[in-house]
């Protein structure tokens, strides 16, 4: 299996994870009397054998990970948590981007006026910039993730 399709099978379980919570959810209380849609226990060993799959998977995904390099001396591991930063990052610029591009009406010189206390034209860039970094470090890791093979320890 390669390690993309093995992210998205990770993908699959997580979903499955959230509808059988949402599932049991539903189930957990029930008038008296009444009969829940779903036998609850075959729901919880649904769930146990989904988060043993799950668990299994990621392990495997991290190992293959630590073990394979995106570039020399990059692991893909290293590049995915450069990848999760500049996103975290261009977050955290484009926040304050959006901020400081709010105009805020006065309606008599009597109101408080605002200014902006950062150029908002190098954050643009900035934001663009990180943006760029971004699509082109995952665009890396998505085309190693369908070369590589997961490693099945």
């Amino acid at each position: 299996m390669k390690l993309a399709e093995a992210l998205i099978l990770r993908a699959d379980y997580q979903k499955k994870v959230q509808e059988l919570r949402q599932r049991l959810i539903n189930i957990v209380k029930i008038q008296e009397g009444e009969t829940p849609a779903e036998a609850p226990q075959v729901l919880i060993i649904e769930l146990e054998e989904i988060v043993n799959n799950l668990t299994s998977l990621i392990q495997k995904i991290n190992l293959t990970n630590c073990q394979n390099c995106l570039q020399e001396n990059v692991t893909l591991a290293d590049a995915l948590a450069q990848r999760d930063t500049l996103s975290l990052k261009r977050g955290v610029y484009q926040t304050l981007l959006n901020n400081a591009s709010q105009s805020i009406n006065r309606y008599s010189r009597s109101e408080i006026k605002y200014i902006t206390t950062i150029d908002v034209a190098e954050i643009q860039k900035k934001v663009d910039q990180l943006s760029k970094e971004y699509r082109e470090l995952d665009t890396l890791i998505q085309a190693k993730n369908w070369n590589i093979e997961l490693i099945d320890s």
